[in-house]
């Protein structure tokens, strides 16, 4: 585990009542979870003065692409009603699979906040050590947030078409290899089976251990086994935009600085009926 990244619970508990630490509770239900009501989880129980980051109703409202990017202003207005300051040590914890903490690590990151970390295990960890919990919500002090939004770290779909044609980046896909290698259908419907053409597959699943990263020698191993190449810039994605994020985390534990994230991922180019595939249908 990278300490640089990633906070233990036993830290975050001694420093629960530190001004200078903010900290938001990312759970999110996966595609499979469509009954599951995380918001009233989060009212029912979660890490004392923990604001919700909903990353769903954090998403871009004006297009049917889920989980998109919103714009930097929406986004910081967001956060100061929130309560959240830029400047501060922000600490993000999901259900402890590491599902969605490293999307909200993401965007923090691409709109200019420097110290963000994850709690490794997440809540499910919280839980085992049987850690203080609160219910209901906070209502903070409007927090102080300035963007400085990084353009660069997001990819289009004109870009990963280039990408894919022209061979300018390497394309490195997140869906488990059933799915990327058109075996199984994907979770949401209307989307064909495959990957984007010259893709790698690197399931983020396999870079994940008890709620964290596996160690950086394994991080370097995992993603060399499956093709990639850590001297080329890397463009990440996965269905929706989520599970791309732990591939971001993992190749930015391992130094890489030259990665990007495709945000419409394969809800966007599964979608497309004019756009290649492989294996061809």
């Amino acid at each position: 585990m990278s300490t640089t990244f990633f906070v233990a619970g036993d830290w975050l508990a001694e420093h629960i009542d530190d001004p200078q630490i903010q900290i938001l509770d990312a759970r999110m239900a996966q595609p499979t979870q469509q009954d599951r009501d995380v918001n009233a989880e989060y009212l029912a129980g979660h890490i004392p003065g923990a604001r919700r980051f909903d990353i769903e109703a954090l998403s871009d409202t004006t297009t049917a692409l889920p989980h998109m990017m919103p714009r930097p202003e929406t986004f910081a207005v967001a956060m100061r009603e929130l309560g959240i300051s830029g400047h501060k040590h922000l600490v993000i914890y999901d259900d402890g699979n590491l599902f969605s903490a490293p999307r909200a690590w993401w965007m923090l990151k691409c709109f200019g906040v420097e110290n963000v970390s994850i709690l490794a295990g997440g809540m499910a960890d919280w839980l085992r050590e049987d850690l203080a919990l609160e219910s209901g919500e906070p209502r903070p002090r409007e927090g102080e947030f300035e963007v400085k939004f990084n353009a660069q770290a997001i990819r289009r779909l004109t870009d990963v078409l280039v990408a894919s044609h022209e061979g300018t980046a390497q394309l490195v896909d997140a869906r488990p290899a059933a799915r990327f290698n058109a075996q199984a259908d994907e979770p949401r419907p209307g989307l064909r089976r495959g990957h984007i053409p010259g893709a790698h597959n690197v399931p983020w699943t396999e870079l994940v251990e008890n709620g964290q990263l596996k160690t950086t020698d394994d991080l370097r191993f995992i993603f060399a086994s499956h093709g990639v190449r850590f001297n080329q810039p890397i463009i990440v994605s996965c269905g929706s935009g989520v599970t791309a994020a732990v591939l971001a985390l993992a190749l930015a534990t391992l130094g890489l600085d030259d990665v990007a994230l495709y945000d419409g991922s394969w809800s966007e180019w599964g979608a497309r009926a004019d756009l290649p595939v492989e294996p061809d249908a």
